[in-house]
């Protein structure tokens, strides 16, 4: 048996259709990315767990890490609504907060931890860390989940659907400020550098 790739890709992929838009704060600073990982934890109705994985080489993990607190967004596709997710989708996964503030330009509320809470998101959990794994180029977090509510009608907005409104000049901006994430991941798992 040998490993597939493309089979790899086309299994692993099928688990993660919809990106969440995850939203932090530490020491007073709020930061926030684009993630394909947001999960849930517990088959407990009353007592729901939001799972992440979240890319060490990003700014939101460390926060993450000291703060030990996250909101997770699902993005909408709501005609209403969908140009200001496409909008949150580009602030949060196109540039780092180590370039500068990421949020100011959202409309967002405080959340019960002080996460920021993105009003034109579709839907929110917000948590507090209860179990932190490291996985070399990621950290899973698993928190309770300690408030959620419902902002906007329609539904989830598709990584598809998404990645075929957004500008090709996004796009391809993405593609070159994604590569030294990916670099990172590959040195931190031991694997060597791609050629570009």
């Amino acid at each position: 048996m040998t490993l597939d790739l493309k089979a790899a890709e086309y299994t692993l992929g099928g688990l993660r259709p919809f990106p969440v838009a995850i939203t932090t704060v530490d020491g007073g600073r709020t930061n926030g990315l684009i993630s394909l990982s947001g999960g849930t934890m517990s088959i407990v109705a009353e007592a729901p767990r939001v799972s992440i994985s979240l890319t060490k080489y990003n700014l939101t993990d460390s926060m993450v890490t000291s703060s030990g607190v996250f909101a997770m967004h699902l993005l909408g596709n709501d005609p209403e609504i969908i140009d200001k997710n496409l909008e949150i989708l580009m602030t949060l996964g196109g540039t780092s907060g180590r370039d500068g503030d990421k949020m100011g330009g959202l409309r967002t509320k405080e959340g019960v931890t002080g996460c920021p809470i993105l009003l034109d998101a579709l839907s929110y959990v917000e948590g507090r860390v209860v179990h932190r794994l490291d996985c070399d180029e990621c950290t899973f977090y698993v928190a309770d989940v300690v408030a959620s509510e419902r902002l906007n009608r329609g539904g989830r907005l598709n990584i598809g659907e998404a990645w075929g409104k957004l500008p090709a000049e996004w796009l391809a901006a993405y593609e070159i400020s994604h590569h030294p994430q990916v670099a990172s991941a590959r040195a931190m798992r031991g694997l060597p550098p791609l050629d570009h």
